[in-house]
């Protein structure tokens, strides 16, 4: 206390000098109609200013909370739409309804990725879901923009994911335009890059076209992206395109990802089995 009164008695003329001004400030704004005007428009300029500052901040501390929301609208979305899409099948035959069991057999569960490799020869990626979270190995996992890879390991809390981005990796692939299913595989080299083999050279390929995951998917919704066609080749002696696809998910800013269940996978596999063994 006293150091707050010696302080005031050593600037006692300066404190006093600052008071008057704003006394005279405040008589001038008062008595004059311009320059009140002018008072009031510029301290609602930087009220707004101020404001607009510490809106912008706060909505930047909450981004991590706003980007899980809008990854579980979206979580939400996709299952709506493969549903939809599934009910009524754009290549179907007249007569055929498919079950609605079958239409809604894809579940999709949002995930963080914690850890990503892209400039490996075989990349992996970690989310942080696991079998807890009902993660299996082997259920697909993609993005809002496209496929990402398939469940590898899970723990409890955690799981690997095996990349497109990686050489032992191959999703069946369809051509929007041409209607012809291939084989999306990565080359090792470029990670915006990869490989559509086994298409024939036969029909018609558009630079452009989009190739998305085929019906012949039992891990993988149809119609996922998974690139667009950058460049196709062809050699004399070959009967297939050299196609090279640039991916649709950029595997380098990636947060969020979808891991897909496949319902009826297990009864699916279970056929597969019997035929093998009766084979």
């Amino acid at each position: 206390m006293l150091q707050l009164v010696d302080f005031v008695i050593r600037n006692r003329f300066f404190l006093v000098f600052v008071l008057l001004e704003v006394l005279s400030v405040w008589l001038i704004v008062r008595s004059n109609t311009y320059w009140g005007a002018t008072y009031f428009n510029t301290s609602n300029y930087y009220v707004a200013k101020t404001l607009a500052f510490s809106n912008s901040a706060r909505e930047y501390t909450k981004l991590d909370e706003m980007n899980a929301d809008l990854a579980n609208e979206n979580a939400r979305l996709h299952a709506l739409v493969t549903t939809l899409s599934q009910r009524k099948p754009v290549d179907s035959p007249a007569g055929y309804v498919p079950d609605s069991a079958f239409a809604a057999r894809f579940t999709y569960t949002v995930a963080k990725v914690v850890d990503n490799e892209t400039n490996k020869h075989n990349n992996v990626l970690t989310i942080d879901k696991g079998t807890a979270h009902g993660i299996k190995p082997g259920m697909g996992v993609i993005s809002a923009t496209g496929v990402v890879g398939k469940v590898r390991f899970c723990s409890e809390q955690y799981s690997v994911i095996t990349s497109i981005l990686h050489s032992q990796f191959m999703v069946s692939s369809k051509l929007v335009r041409s209607k012809e299913i291939g084989y999306a595989k990565w080359a090792g080299k470029d990670p915006n890059l990869i490989d559509m083999i086994d298409v024939s050279k036969y029909t018609k390929i558009f630079r452009g076209d989009s190739a998305v995951t085929s019906d012949q998917n039992s891990v993988f919704p149809p119609g996922i992206m998974v690139g667009r066609v950058e460049t196709v080749a062809v050699h004399p002696n070959q009967t297939f395109y050299n196609i090279v696809l640039r991916l649709s998910t950029d595997f380098r800013n990636l947060s969020y990802v979808y891991v897909v269940q496949n319902q009826q996978l297990g009864e699916q596999e279970n056929l597969k089995t019997r035929t093998i063994e009766v084979r």
